[in-house]
């Protein structure tokens, strides 16, 4: 395991203690998202002989959204764990700074700090 001393604003640095507390979390949101993929995939409308009625396209298109999102947090939370392993987590891909200790204790497959953070959702 890669030694990590990224600090926050204020100077806080994540400790080892921090480090095994978020990557745990990452690893159980990633199981998390995994069951959640296998459950939306078993997800199909029991009457496989009847076309499908507009409760059934509503309820697949729900799914599809959920599915999306599921795959797109799996994603991050695998990149996250990825970072940890390489030396990379806790530095912003933007700016290149520390990502403060409090943004990654909530947020913990952040990539980015909250200034470039802010940065990118204003130029959507």
């Amino acid at each position: 395991m890669v030694n990590h001393q990224i600090a926050d604003a204020d100077g806080a640095a994540l400790s080892a203690d921090d480090l095994a507390v978020l990557r745990a979390g990452l690893r159980e949101q990633r199981l998390f998202r995994r069951e959640q993929l296998q459950q939306l995939s078993r997800t199909a409308p029991d009457r496989a002989d009847a076309p499908p009625g507009p409760a059934d396209l509503s309820r697949a298109e729900v799914r599809a959204a959920l599915a999306a999102s599921a795959r797109m947090v799996l994603t991050d939370v695998e990149d996250a764990l990825t970072r940890m392993d390489k030396g990379g987590y806790g530095v912003c891909h933007l700016c290149r700074g520390p990502i403060a200790r409090d943004r990654l204790l909530i947020v913990p497959q952040a990539r980015f700090c909250a200034r470039c953070q802010q940065v990118r959702e204003a130029g959507r």
